[in-house]
């Protein structure tokens, strides 16, 4: 590659940035990294009756939590901005006008009255796909069926108008994709797409290529779903004169919904019952919520781990990448043409793998941040040991605190089937007993001497420890089931231990 590589993800702030918009910009991200390269932020903001106050801010918020920062964007401009289309407007009106002046383009005046009855017309004929392309254009009220003074009159008049792009009648279009070969549309398919609308504004299939040109891009990364007005691109790319410097062009495969059966939308979050979005989003002005993956516990390294297996895969069996280790195996080429499921099960796989592989002083915050929530402070030593005692059993970092509150708040309630089947007199005697030889104990109180010492007091009692251990763990922690029992009597201690042996003894009824 001569040029320096620079590829765009170029969102529409018209809502939270769905997760397979993260994903496109991911693959941007990666490509550019392994070619040492320029990542860009572009804010396609033309559609202004679609924009959504607060959605740019969270475009820029969920990339910069999943670390996968531009190097360039309108909070980090670089020399070739603006970065929103909106403050770019004067110039493409300007490169509009000029494919007017080639006679690639023209002036329609057409009322949205007509436009409807042109495609009633052609309904009727039994047109399958009706346009305004090269045969309904001569029928239609433009500058290429006016006289040029009522054109001019029309322009000077002040009214409204679009600018069209006027595609070929008959010619084969054909473009080479990275991910799916050499792709060919035939002209009459397409119709005379509008380039500047009547406000003003432009469409995205001008501004888009406007853009990219004037930004340098080289490589154009982005959804299946643009694939159909790849052609129409290319035509502009050559009406302007700009074919040498084109972008190369990778059409990424869809996300697919779990059953695999259509596209994962942005309504699939709330029906399936999960993050469709990165973060959470709130629009202000409706006071519409989306739960995101940050705020349900993803680790943003996991979800970019995950992210970028949707479609992509490294040629071996290894399936955990930091994000230095994708860069260096990412490439287009191993991005795969078919529609990826969506398998949440998949992500939470992922995010319990990289749970485990941080130090326990690494999510002892998280325990703490999950107690305050709660109205209690733990300590950085109590975290980390309930780190250590719960993080192989979670797929969330607040389920450590939820799996072991009982180590910070003694229980006053116990669960009541395990107590009906298993507080009978073997256990309140070996518990009676081990509750005395804990109190007054000396020395280092760990899991094996906590261990050791339960042992040998059933021993001595004559019972077998397996039958009473439920019990055990019920008069401490108030359940059942849970982390190791002797690493929570280390963390707690013997007098603690004791203490809670001790309020159960007294207000537990044996089993009948």
């Amino acid at each position: 590659m001569s040029r320096e590589v620079r590829v765009r993800f170029a969102p529409s702030p018209t809502g939270p940035l769905h997760i397979g918009g993260v994903r496109t910009a991911l693959y941007n991200y990666l490509f550019a990294r392994k070619h040492n390269g320029k990542f860009i932020l572009r804010i396609e903001d033309t559609d202004q009756a679609r924009y959504v106050p607060g959605a740019e801010i969270y475009i820029k918020d969920s990339l910069d939590w999943l670390g996968i920062t531009p190097d360039e964007s309108p909070w980090n401009p670089g020399s070739v901005g603006p970065y929103r289309q909106s403050e770019r407007k004067p110039d493409y009106m300007k490169y509009a006008l000029s494919l007017v002046e080639k006679g690639l383009a023209y002036y329609a005046f057409d009322t949205a009255e007509e436009l409807e009855a042109m495609r009633e017309r052609l309904t009727a004929a039994r047109v399958v796909q009706p346009q305004y392309n090269s045969i309904t254009r001569t029928q239609m009220k433009n500058s290429l069926t006016l006289p040029e003074d009522e054109v001019k009159a029309r322009l000077a008049s002040g009214e409204p108008y679009v600018i069209r792009v006027k595609i070929p009648r008959k010619e084969e279009v054909r473009l080479y994709d990275q991910i799916r070969g050499w792709v060919m549309v035939h002209s009459s398919t397409l119709d005379d797409k509008v380039l500047m609308k009547s406000d003003g504004m432009p469409t995205y299939h001008l501004a888009n290529i406007v853009d990219d040109h004037l930004m340098g891009i080289t490589h154009v990364i982005r959804g299946e779903e643009w694939l159909p007005s790849a052609p129409l691109h290319v035509l502009l790319y050559r009406y302007f004169g700009w074919e040498d410097t084109m972008p190369e062009f990778a059409h990424l495969p869809l996300l697919l919904k779990p059953d695999g059966n259509g596209k994962l939308s942005k309504r699939d979050g709330d029906r399936l019952g999960f993050p469709v979005f990165p973060i959470d989003w709130k629009n202000e002005t409706t006071g519409e919520t989306a739960t995101g993956f940050r705020e349900q516990g993803y680790l943003p390294e996991a979800l970019l781990n995950f992210l970028a297996f949707l479609g992509w895969n490294p040629g071996d069996d290894r399936e955990l990448f930091t994000k230095e280790e994708l860069i260096e195996a990412f490439s287009i080429e191993r991005i795969g043409k078919a529609g990826t499921k969506f398998d949440i099960a998949k992500a939470k796989w992922y995010n319990e793998q990289y749970l485990r592989a941080k130090t326990d002083a690494e999510l002892a915050p998280y325990v703490q941040v999950s107690a305050e929530k709660e109205g209690f402070q733990v300590s950085g030593k109590t975290a980390e040991a309930i780190a250590a005692l719960t993080k192989g059993r979670v797929s969330f970092p607040a389920e450590m605190w939820q799996e072991s509150r009982f180590v910070v708040v003694a229980p006053t309630e116990f669960d009541e089937q395990v107590a009906a089947k298993k507080w009978n007199e073997d256990a309140v005697k070996v518990l009676s007993a081990y509750q005395e030889k804990v109190d007054s104990f000396e020395g280092e109180f760990d899991a094996s001497s906590a261990k050791s010492l339960l042992e040998s007091t059933a021993e001595a009692e004559g019972i077998k420890l397996g039958k009473v251990m439920q019990a055990v763990r019920l008069s401490v922690t108030g359940a059942g089931a849970g982390p190791d029992l002797m690493e929570i009597f280390a963390i707690l201690g013997p007098k603690e231990v004791a203490q809670r042996i001790r309020f159960a003894l007294e207000t537990l009824p044996l089993a009948q």
